[in-house]
């Protein structure tokens, strides 16, 4: 492995809020406190931020043999981690351009035998986390391992407290050479990304799976909020449920189904499309771009499955009636269009409602609209079933 060096600092980029359509827009939120107040870890040192490196270690660069969740891999890009070619510049809107530029749904898999893991990453962005999402989830990288039994479990995650983190991830690891998977930072963006393990340890970089790729285009709610951590988001949850890779397109506040994006998931060879663009919608902008999406990456694909997702009800519906009526109209309107594509002779199509997405008790959100870890979880054990069901088909 060639030895790792980082470039100077980049500047931030800017970032943009996630909106939901059916609620007043609001200014992007001022960054929040990147670690906890200095008497609080003094008092319980668990809380600080991840430890700085001090071993003796070897360093390797992740880009030598590659990260899943990165498409195009043959197409020039303006940083080796964004999420869409440079090409997209020109022609997808401004706000989805730089959203693009954030790693959510990257994953990088290797093996060792070390008894202990570091990282060393450049964020693109010193804002480390927000009012509603930690640090862990907005910046962090969440490392997991297979068991004996060939499961994926959760090992640690890196607690970020500036822009670049070179920290010991975890240590007093039980010894064995294993496969592990670490997720890239959700809504920050990576500049460079090294795995560092003692000197004299086995380590082997895995080069990304060459299976088809689960493909989800959305809002915020794909992109990752409010996950505590990356392993959280529910695409990557199904990932690890279907051991097969993933391609997160979400974007936060600007996932309406836009026929420049339509265009770049054609050039995916999909095992499978998940549609999921309905938070960031209405029911006119619904009427009017659910046939022509669908259309566009049919005559790119005709049998590679298509699945329309609701929107999810927030979960404080219960007692918002303007929110809720908005929820059954957005629905209403996709169940429509679905309804004349099956008319219409679109095979392999599939649709998963909204309504229980995020459970039935109001629990499963961060703040009304975003998914807490319980909502991700139970929105994959919704999709898991109709993905699984979708994939079966196309065999």
């Amino acid at each position: 492995m060639k030895r790792f060096a980082f470039p100077r600092l980049p500047f931030s980029l800017l970032f943009a809020a996630a909106l939901v359509p059916a609620l007043p827009a609001a200014d992007a939120p001022k960054p929040a406190a990147s670690s906890a107040p200095d008497a609080t870890v003094r008092a319980d040192p668990s809380l600080a931020a991840s430890k700085e490196v001090v071993a003796e270690l070897d360093w390797h660069d992740v880009t030598t043999w590659g990260v899943e969740g990165r498409a195009w891999v043959d197409q020039t890009r303006r940083s080796w981690f964004d999420r869409l070619p440079a090409s997209a510049e020109q022609t997808v809107t401004k706000h989805v351009w730089n959203l693009s530029r954030d790693s959510a749904g990257m994953m990088v898999r290797f093996k060792t035998d070390a008894t202990s893991i570091h990282v060393h990453y450049l964020l693109t962005k010193d804002r480390l986390a927000m009012p509603h999402m930690p640090a862990t989830g907005v910046s962090g990288v969440d490392l997991y391992a297979r068991d004996e039994q060939g499961h994926w479990r959760w090992v640690q995650v890196a607690r970020p407290g500036k822009q670049e983190v070179k920290a010991e991830l975890v240590k007093d690891l039980a010894p064995g050479y294993r496969e592990y998977a670490a997720y890239l930072p959700l809504y920050n963006g990576v500049q460079s990304l090294a795995i560092g393990v003692p000197k004299g340890a086995k380590f082997e970089g895995l080069a990304p799976r060459t299976d088809k790729p689960i493909v989800f285009y959305g809002t915020s709610i794909t992109h990752g909020a409010c996950a505590s951590r990356p392993g959280m988001v529910h695409t990557a949850i199904l990932g690890r449920r279907f051991d097969r890779s993933v391609l997160n397109l979400g974007f936060s506040g600007n996932g309406k189904m836009d026929a420049a994006v339509g265009a770049f998931l054609t050039q995916v060879d999909a095992a499978v499309y998940v549609i999921d663009c309905l938070p960031n919608m209405n029911p006119a902008l619904v009427a009017e771009r659910t046939v022509p999406l669908v259309q566009q990456l049919r005559a790119a694909h005709p049998d590679t499955p298509i699945i329309l997702v609701e929107d999810r009800r927030h979960t404080n519906s219960w007692i918002l009636p303007a929110t809720d009526k908005f929820h059954t109209e957005n629905h209403a309107a996709l169940k429509a269009q679905y309804e004349r594509l099956q008319q219409d002779g679109v095979k392999h199509l599939y649709y998963i409602p909204g309504d229980a997405l995020y459970g039935t008790d109001a629990e499963g959100s961060t703040d009304g609209s975003h998914a807490s870890d319980l909502g991700f979880w139970r929105q994959a054990d919704v999709m898991e079933p109709v993905i699984r069901a979708a994939l079966s088909a196309a065999r």
